[in-house]
């Protein structure tokens, strides 16, 4: 479904997480719709977030559009009540045609109001925001929160070892869904880090690429030192990094859920990117240019010392998908960054 914000413009690729943590700062109420079970057609999996602003706003959906008018409207109950709700949608539910359902799906949503003061909240946007894989856990009876990482767990749940190890195995394949207890039923939602792109070159293509790359999940930054080039103007929405590459890099990082795309054109902004990427265990490294510009640049970074991997670099960047235009090369690198990315979880 998308977003509908008030105020401030929501920043391209921003997760939902993120969304309602800037949301809460501006002092807004918000509730968080989850999908915590499905059945048939569902077309959001479970884990798929809907933020909802006590002033209308929302970002994210459970369901690509068919039933989020209706999540509104019990996510602004759930704020006023201060309770958290289960809701039911799906063939059996006399609202079933009316929120779009017919085709024989069914959705359960949880919907929860959040509190910028509760630690487990707080602990699980921080853990985002450091790219750390954590489970959160909400028991569905009282909306109790807690987060559990591979090595600590915080907040106001008391697991049992055995429902400890369970969710720290789902936390590992990266799964969400119900788990029942003892103590009542849990809700286990998996969070690992996001995929992320970073951008060397505020060129004409990566103006194209920034917003592509964030539809398609990726977080974008894009690190140009040219401001003239790397301007908000330029890229709305997008974040933007004015260091040169080699330090921009170095403060970001370069893990396993990044990919690099070099498309300034230009050695100095290219090549120390490109040094810094096959170095790292990021899962896609790019670069712009023809088999003669690579070739040089083959050249270069193997005398920089890189021999040994700069095979890895995609070059020319992105499938061969026939087309030639900016646009359509943007489509070509984001098409095998999911290819790469997948391939990669899958060896």
């Amino acid at each position: 479904m998308g977003d509908r914000s008030q105020g401030e413009a929501t920043p391209a690729g921003a997760t939902p997480l993120a969304v309602a943590a800037a949301w809460l700062a501006q002092g807004r109420e918000v509730a968080l719709a989850s999908v915590v079970s499905t059945w048939g057609s569902s077309p959001c999996p479970v884990g798929a977030h809907l933020v909802i602003a006590g002033d209308g706003a929302f970002h994210g959906s459970v369901s690509g559009g068919c039933i989020e008018g209706a999540v509104i409207e019990e996510a602004r109950a759930v704020l006023a009540e201060r309770a958290p709700r289960r809701v039911d949608y799906g063939v059996d539910d006399e609202l079933a045609w009316s929120v779009g359902l017919s085709c024989g799906g069914r959705v359960e949503v949880l919907i929860e109001r959040l509190d910028a003061g509760r630690a487990a909240w707080n602990d699980l946007v921080a853990a985002e925001a450091a790219r750390t894989a954590v489970a959160a856990v909400v028991r569905l009876g009282d909306g109790a929160r807690g987060v559990v990482g591979p090595d600590a767990a915080s907040g106001e749940l008391e697991l049992d070892p055995a429902t400890m190890a369970e969710v720290r195995r789902r936390l590992r394949g990266g799964a969400s869904g119900l788990l029942e207890t003892a103590d009542g039923a849990l809700f286990v939602r998996s969070y690992l880090p996001s995929p992320r792109l970073l951008i060397v070159g505020a060129v004409h293509i990566a103006q194209l690429l920034a917003p592509l790359a964030a539809l398609a999940g990726f977080a974008v930054t894009v690190v140009d030192p040219r401001t003239a080039f790397a301007s908000a103007e330029r890229f709305p929405g997008v974040a933007l990094d004015p260091r040169w590459p080699d330090a921009a890099l170095a403060a970001h990082g370069l893990d396993a859920g990044t990919a690099l795309v070099a498309l300034a054109h230009d050695p100095k902004l290219d090549d120390p990117a490109l040094l810094a990427a096959l170095a790292s265990p990021a899962f896609y490294v790019g670069a712009l240019g023809s088999r003669k510009t690579h070739a040089r640049r083959v050249e270069r970074l193997t005398a920089a010392g890189a021999g040994a991997v700069v095979g890895r670099i995609h070059a020319p960047v992105g499938l061969d998908l026939g087309g030639r235009a900016p646009a359509e090369i943007a489509v070509a690198i984001v098409a095998e960054m999911i290819q790469a990315r997948y391939r990669e979880a899958a060896a």
